[in-house]
């Protein structure tokens, strides 16, 4: 700043002002500007940091980096945050508690300026020490009750209502569902969803057409095969997320069981897959590019100061998109 001050002849005050996004002059700023790309300067923004105790940089937790869901969700965040000025340090838990307790500590020892998270935690117990720094945090997918925070979810339980109601209105009476892990919200979620959407036509759901699985191809594929052995007359499944989807429709093929001849399937998520695969897959979808927004837009929102308090929620309604992977059966 020295350099550029000698070079123009200005105040460091104006000089600083400028660096830091303040208006000054049109003739400051072109002579500051010029001085700046004559003497190769950049900030240096650790420096920066140190001094205004901002990083300009957002953590971000996810429980699987090989998850496409979340994948999609991280590359929208980073576009907006960019745009404004902040990276991001992206943190893979592995679908571990613990690990995702240790990527909190290490993000808020990095002097992150917030965290946004897919939690793997129930408790929320990672998350008291960004919160007892004062940092914004905003959850997406998932909600921790009791914690102020703010959060971007989708309406679960009306997505799995769609997708049953459709079956049911195709004429299909044993329909099961492949569910995420028990103590996951969004698992939980779709879960009362799918009972709501029997009880809504009177009929008691039946409780050995439910499947769990746990996010993964690889739980799909067992929890398909776990379900098939157990009820051999099943008609029809939905399955609650795209990894176990996909696992699902490997697991039918292993069988030789001809979709939707032998079993209608409602997937979830991924556009892609359920026009590349045959029959075209009929897929309840989340508006990813809107709940990746969401969640940029409510962070600088927090970090901007403006609202009163944390703990807004934002719910976004999903899509059922039809295929070709549900057959209508006759009705007795």
């Amino acid at each position: 700043m020295k350099d550029i001050a000698k070079q123009t002849g200005l105040g460091l005050a104006t000089i600083s002002k400028y660096l830091n996004g303040g208006n000054v002059l049109e003739a400051n700023r072109i002579a500051i500007e010029n001085a700046i790309e004559e003497l190769n300067f950049h900030v240096n923004e650790f420096a920066r940091g140190l001094k205004t105790n901002k990083s300009k940089t957002i953590g971000v937790v996810i429980p699987e980096l090989s998850n496409i869901f979340c994948t999609s969700i991280i590359t929208c965040i980073e576009d907006i945050l960019r745009q404004n000025g902040y990276g991001i340090l992206v943190c893979d838990c592995r679908t571990d508690a613990k690990l995702e307790y240790e990527a909190t500590e290490f993000l808020v020892n990095k002097m992150v300026d917030g965290i946004i998270n897919m939690p793997v935690s129930s408790d929320g117990a990672h998350l008291q020490l960004p919160l007892s720094k004062n940092l914004p945090v905003v959850l997406i997918d998932r909600k921790i009750e009791g914690l102020p925070v703010d959060a971007v979810v989708v309406n679960n339980i009306e997505a799995s209502q769609k997708a049953i109601e459709h079956l049911l209105q195709k004429g299909h009476k044993d329909i099961g569902i492949i569910c995420g892990p028990k103590d996951v919200f969004t698992s939980n979620e779709r879960l009362l969803g799918y009972n709501q959407a029997f009880i809504k036509k009177g009929i008691l759901p039946n409780q050995n057409l439910i499947s769990y699985g746990d996010y993964t191809v690889e739980g799909g594929h067992s929890a398909l095969k776990e379900l098939l052995k157990r009820e051999p007359h099943l008609s029809a499944v939905f399955v609650t997320n795209y990894e176990m989807t996909l696992g699902a429709i490997i697991a039918l093929n292993e069988l030789g069981i001809k979709m939707p001849e032998q079993i209608s399937l409602i997937g979830f998520d991924n556009l892609h897959l359920a026009q590349v695969i045959k029959p075209k897959l009929t897929i309840i979808s989340q508006p990813i590019t809107q709940i990746a927004q969401s969640a940029a837009h409510m962070m600088l929102k927090r970090l901007a100061g403006i609202g009163i308090s944390a703990g807004e929620t934002i719910n976004l309604p999903t899509e059922l998109l039809m295929g070709e992977s549900v057959l209508t059966k006759n009705r007795e």
